[in-house]
Order: structure tokens, then C-alpha cells, then sequence
């Protein structure tokens, strides 16, 4: 008789406790981790984590490190780039969209408004700025309610395939500061009042700007960090030699 694979459920929610670590930042891209360490950590057996593992290392989120073991994968500037490059577009769909919907039904307008500006009022009233994994969640509802009041099924499920990624994305971006967040929810107001006012185009480039700056703004701290870490690895190496 075969044994009984950990409980499906139980799998998701060590996967989900996971992934939320890893795009808060909480695990930290390039730090290693240990399935002992989250068990004891979560208070589950190391089954879950296993199977916890194999779908987080399918989706990119960590990696095989040699002798090092398992890893959180370091957010990659180009990729970061690329990823962006294609939501921007999508974004722009999507807010293109809900501006034409919103020129020519007046009922749709009304929902449109009610929700969206509640989600905006919702997120500038967050009551702890610490709280990432609140400031990520806020930003995914938006776009989100972008997506689904575009009307158009594929682009949600088309961001779907990388939603996870951008996500992560999202928390490195929020995790700067209290401005930062002011300023990607005054740019997500200034799309919502374009959609809102019936100008497809000003949405659609509005929306594409929003999406296109915060990637570069990640990719350029990024690289920052990058040429920083080099320069230290190379000034240790300098050191090093010198006491030889």
C-alpha cells in the first residue's frame, strides 16, 4: 500500500507561506535556505516543504547552489526589464480599454469609479507602512480591477502565467520607503482619472509609464547593489592578498 503524500492543502499553504517570504523580502535574494530551518520555523514536518520546493524551484523563485544547497534566486535586472516590458503593454491594454468602456456606458463608469477609488482610499489609509505584504496586496487588487473592468478575459490570464514574478518585483519596488508608496498610488490615481474621464489614450500611456518607470527604478538599484557587492568581493580579494 502506498503512504498518503502530505494533504494538498497543507502544501499550499507552506508554498504561499514561502513565496510570501521570498517577494516581502523576508528571505532575502542569494540567502540560503534549509527545510529544516522552515519547518521548525512553520511547525510542519519537512514533506510539505519538500513538495513546497520542487514548485517554487519549477517557477524560478529558487535555485540549486552546489555545495551552498537551496538559494532564493537573485532578482535579475534584464529579466526584471523584459518582464516589465510586456505588463507595461498588457497595462496599457487594459487601461486603454476601461477608459473606452467608461466614455461609452455610464453605468460601467459608476462601477468603475466606486471600486476603483475605494481600493485607492483603501491603500493611502493602510495603517502600518511596515506592512509589505499589505502595500503588495493593495497594488495586485488594482491592477487587477484594471484587468478584470477592461473587460478582456486573456490579459488577466495572460499576467497570470508571470504574476507571481511581478509580485515579487512589486515588494522590492514598495519596500524602498513611505514616499515610494505614496508615489506609485498618486500615479495609479492619475490612471484611474484618465479611465474615468473616457481618454483611452492617456490611460494607456499613463499606465505604461507607471509600469515602465518602476521596473527601471528597480533595475537601476539593482545594479547599484550589483557594482556594489562586486566592488567589496574585490576589495576582500585585495586585502586578502596583501596579509598573504
Amino acid at each position: 500500500m502506498l503512504k498518503i503524500a502530505a494533504p494538498a492543502q497543507l502544501i499550499e499553504q507552506v508554498y504561499h507561506a514561502i513565496l510570501d517570504a521570498i517577494c516581502t523580502g523576508t528571505l532575502a535574494p542569494n540567502s540560503k535556505i534549509t527545510q529544516e530551518g522552515l519547518a521548525e520555523q512553520l511547525g510542519v514536518s519537512r514533506q510539505p516543504i519538500l513538495q513546497a520546493f520542487q514548485i517554487l524551484r519549477r517557477e524560478g523563485f529558487i535555485t540549486d547552489a552546489g555545495r551552498k544547497g537551496v538559494m532564493v534566486t537573485a532578482l535579475d535586472p534584464q529579466r526584471l526589464l523584459q518582464l516589465y516590458q510586456v505588463r507595461a503593454v498588457l497595462d496599457g491594454l487594459a487601461a486603454r480599454d476601461c477608459a473606452a468602456h467608461c466614455k461609452q456606458d455610464a453605468a460601467r463608469r459608476a462601477a468603475t469609479a466606486s471600486e476603483g477609488l475605494a481600493l485607492i482610499a483603501a491603500a493611502r489609509a493602510l495603517p502600518d507602512m511596515d506592512d509589505l505584504s499589505a502595500r503588495i496586496r493593495a497594488d495586485m487588487d488594482f491592477h487587477q480591477f484594471l484587468y478584470r473592468s477592461s473587460g478582456n478575459p486573456v490579459i488577466a490570464e495572460t499576467t497570470a502565467l508571470h504574476w507571481q514574478h511581478i509580485r515579487r518585483a512589486m515588494g522590492a519596488i514598495l519596500a524602498g520607503d513611505v514616499r515610494s508608496h505614496q508615489m506609485v498610488w498618486d500615479e495609479h490615481e492619475a490612471i484611474l482619472q484618465a479611465v474615468l474621464e473616457g481618454k483611452p489614450a492617456l490611460a494607456d500611456k499613463l499606465a505604461r509609464e507607471h509600469a515602465e518607470g518602476a521596473a527601471e527604478h528597480l533595475a537601476r538599484a539593482l545594479d547599484g547593489a550589483q557594482q556594489t557587492e562586486q566592488r567589496e568581493q574585490r576589495e576582500q580579494t585585495g586585502q586578502a592578498g596583501q596579509q598573504a
